[in-house]
């Protein structure tokens, strides 16, 4: 009988029922703390009935299968594993963010949108143009930053700022690359590109920096310490607040049709008071 009971029990935990049923499938990528921020900001809102997923905790999922049975009506995707798993749902709209990959040919798909990892062009043009920079120097690899680089272009002209670019395929180039900027730029801005910003090449850009005398501009506060004059850092608990947002206007329309990509509404500009002295810049 306590066998009986047992596989009863089983089944009921495998198999999909209507109390089982819900509205989001979240998935997220790691158990990571930024992460779990932005799902906190999710949940700040009305979030109808919801299944997480933590796909670090599973050695392999059928993500296909899951969403077959469950039938979940909107996915909402955390990080850039979540976005690759995701991808292979074509029929459920599909949520991402915290993710670099957003913007590569593979994710140009109808059922996709998200939020992207980059601040607003026009936001950065407007710290170098109160520095009364010039030239500024960028490191990206086209296929996947070629997209942001043609906006940054048009706000930088706008604002008669010239960007001198190189571009990277590998992370080994970057070092040869910001050499080539040498007395070429007033000003250095770190894209999160993650071909041209790895673990093994950040120490260079601050190094150029310094060798320069010219400030260094980036995207995540914890590069003020490393030498960044200043960074523009999403504020990842709002962030989840959008998501929320997305997900809710595509449950209230229910469709699965092409919706737009949208930049994170709050930016958080942050600085290194020590380097602006230094450097002799007023922001």
């Amino acid at each position: 009988m306590r066998r009986v009971m047992f596989l009863i029990l089983a089944l009921a935990t495998l198999l999909p029922t209507m109390a089982q049923a819900y509205e989001i499938l979240v998935l997220q990528s790691s158990r990571d703390a930024g992460y779990e921020t932005v799902l906190k900001g999710f949940h700040s809102g009305a979030n109808p009935s919801e299944r997480i997923i933590v796909l670090s905790d599973y050695a392999e999922l059928d993500i296909v299968r899951i969403v077959r049975e469950d039938r979940p009506t909107v996915i909402l995707a955390i990080g850039d594993a979540a976005l690759a798993t995701a991808r292979k749902v074509h029929d459920t709209p599909v949520v991402a963010v915290m993710s670099l990959g957003i913007h590569t040919p593979a994710s140009q798909q109808p059922n996709l949108t998200g939020i992207d990892m980059f601040a607003p062009p026009a936001r950065y043009i407007d710290i170098f143009k109160s520095m009364k920079t010039r030239r500024v120097g960028v490191l990206y690899n086209p296929a996947r930053c070629n997209w942001y680089l043609r906006l940054a272009r048009r706000a930088a002209e706008a604002a008669g700022i010239e960007l001198v670019t190189r571009e990277v395929f590998v992370p080994r180039q970057t070092i040869a690359q910001l050499a080539t900027l040498a007395g070429k730029v007033d000003a250095l801005w770190m894209l999160p590109d993650s071909t041209a910003v790895t673990r093994e090449t950040i120490e260079a850009y601050f190094d150029f920096g310094q060798q320069q005398n010219i400030p260094v501009i980036s995207f995540a506060a914890n590069y003020l310490g490393l030498g960044a004059a200043a960074v523009l850092e999403i504020d990842r608990l709002a962030l989840g607040r959008q998501a929320d947002s997305m997900v809710s206007a595509i449950l209230r329309a229910n469709h699965s049709g092409h919706m737009a990509l949208g930049f994170p509404n709050n930016i958080q500009v942050k600085t290194n008071p020590g380097i602006l002295r230094r450097l002799n810049i007023h922001l």
